[in-house]
């Protein structure tokens, strides 16, 4: 089959926009995952009372319901209540409501992994709970936690394909009005398939740069 190159090179713009806008929303996304995450992992690390059966609840619901789901909730089911939110607000906040659970998870793993006996000495050793977290606890816990966290993000920002759903000018979008507009379905899902490649192949490859520097860093291997 060829390639109708001069509708390729005539889409290009609408798919730079839409590559612009998922990049964007897939940022935001990452970012607030990791946040919530982090703060969602030290409450249950230090079994924080009364907040950890509200982060143990948020990440199960999180889990075990389907992005599509949220973002319906968020862009259909809040307006009934009287709350609107644009569809970039709401794209975001699904991504990192559903973000935040699997990153909490991440945190968590990596935190379990330093061993007792290590805070224990630093107890011994005069050091606060608060340095003994950020010296001691926070960058093992961060270098067990980078080969997840790199796929957690890459996660996310393929996730931003279900967006469009709520009417998201993003790259599927984009995708589905020129198939239904000018039926080059091989086309538009070659671009598609294509500008994923160009945004996730790069990001793939820092962060297991990024991986392998921190495990460097904090073994020397």
């Amino acid at each position: 089959m060829n390639l109708n190159w001069q509708f390729i090179i005539d889409s290009l713009p609408l798919y730079r926009e839409a590559a612009w806008t998922t990049l964007k929303l897939g940022f935001w996304g990452i970012l607030f995952s990791l946040i919530i995450g982090f703060v969602c992992s030290i409450v249950l690390y230090f079994k924080v009372k009364f907040l950890k059966s509200i982060v143990q609840a948020y990440i199960e619901l999180s889990r075990n319901t389907p992005l599509l789901i949220q973002l319906f909730f968020l862009y259909f089911g809040l307006t009934k209540m009287g709350i609107a939110l644009s569809e970039n607000a709401c794209a975001i906040i699904g991504l990192s409501f559903l973000g935040g659970s699997y990153m909490a998870e991440t945190f968590r793993s990596g935190l379990e992994a330093v061993g007792r006996s290590q805070i224990e000495s630093g107890l011994s050793i005069g050091l606060s709970r608060a340095q003994l977290v950020r010296y001691v606890v926070l960058p093992q816990a961060f270098s067990v936690s980078m080969p997840s966290l790199g796929a957690n993000c890459i996660f996310l920002l393929k996730e931003t394909s279900i967006v469009g759903a709520i009417a998201v000018v993003d790259l599927m979008n984009v995708t589905k009005d020129l198939i239904g507009m000018y039926y080059q379905t091989f086309e538009a899902l070659f671009m598609l398939v294509a500008v994923y490649l160009v945004m996730i192949l790069p990001l793939s490859i820092l962060l297991t740069w990024l991986e392998r520097k921190v495990r460097y860093a904090e073994f020397g291997n």
